[in-house]
């Protein structure tokens, strides 16, 4: 029964203050016996997509880097898993959102570059990210099978079918996001209300667990809402971190139940695979 440890941060002024403290978090957490430490989406930088400037895609990092060489000594050393979220500089004027996995032997498992790219007010990602191409991987880790996506990627019942479908007992969602303050009174609530329903959605759907790890804190016009949370495969909100404070957010998991929940609720038996090529499709009419 691995204990899950969300690292729910603010963004700091530099990539080695930020470092330094998401060091200090993991070494907390694994203090407390977490086995499996997960970090908010691209949580060495501030959000910077809520601008286009070409002067941001110097944060970027080629992977491996120094930096997520010490986050697989750190795993290694602690004998944890740790999931962090990187802007990675894949190649010349090539940039991805992307997920890491080192497993407690401080190993890399490998990435995951994050396929959905929105484009919103104050979310300017098309501008910065490539859609992945790396599929959808599924690492098996010594604490467990885990499937790793990043924030836009929540929306899409697709992706958390596939991962799923891999084999992953819990879906990790690294996050980033927030209220703008023009929408905030009118849909604030309707909004957060939507992204952990349909999250929610993707764990009873798949009977796996979830676990959504968001920042903190005002950047720019945008206010991260926080709210981490775990949820279990009948879709319950296990664990939920506050709206505006930092925090190490646990849950232990008892990946049993995923198969228990899978005999009970057998939806990966009933699926109609014959019947779903027009997924495939933009538009059916």
């Amino acid at each position: 029964m691995p204990r899950l440890a969300l690292l729910q941060s603010r963004a700091f002024p530099t990539k080695d203050e930020a470092l330094d403290h998401h060091e200090s978090l993991i070494r907390e957490a694994a203090t407390g016996g977490a086995r499996i430490i997960v970090t908010q989406e691209l949580f060495l930088t501030p959000y910077f997509c809520t601008v286009e400037a070409t002067d941001h895609f110097d944060l970027a990092d080629r992977i491996p880097c120094p930096a997520s060489e010490r986050l697989g000594q750190l795993a290694g050393d602690l004998g944890v898993v740790i999931v962090s979220s990187w802007f990675e500089h894949r190649g010349p004027g090539l940039y991805h959102n992307t997920a890491l996995v080192h497993d407690a032997d401080g190993s890399m498992l490998g990435l995951y570059r994050k396929a959905h790219i929105p484009q919103d007010p104050a979310f300017e990602e098309k501008f910065y990210f490539t859609p992945g191409d790396t599929g959808w991987p599924v690492w098996e880790t010594r604490f467990g099978r885990l499937g790793v996506l990043v924030c836009w990627d929540q929306w899409y019942p697709e992706a958390a079918r596939l991962m799923a479908l891999g084999g992953a007992e819990i879906l990790i969602y690294p996050t980033a996001i927030g209220w703008l303050p023009e929408e905030k009174e009118a849909l604030g609530e309707a909004q957060h209300c939507a992204w952990e329903t349909v999250q929610r959605g993707h764990a009873v759907a798949n009977g796996c667990y979830l676990a959504a790890v968001n920042r903190v804190g005002t950047e720019g016009e945008s206010e991260f809402w926080g709210r981490s949370f775990v949820a279990n495969p009948y879709g319950q909100l296990v664990a939920k971190a506050s709206t505006d404070g930092e925090e190490i957010l646990y849950h232990d998991a008892d990946f049993r139940e995923v198969e228990d929940f899978r005999r009970i609720w057998p939806f990966f038996r009933d699926r109609r695979i014959d019947a779903y090529s027009d997924l495939t499709q933009r538009w059916r009419h």
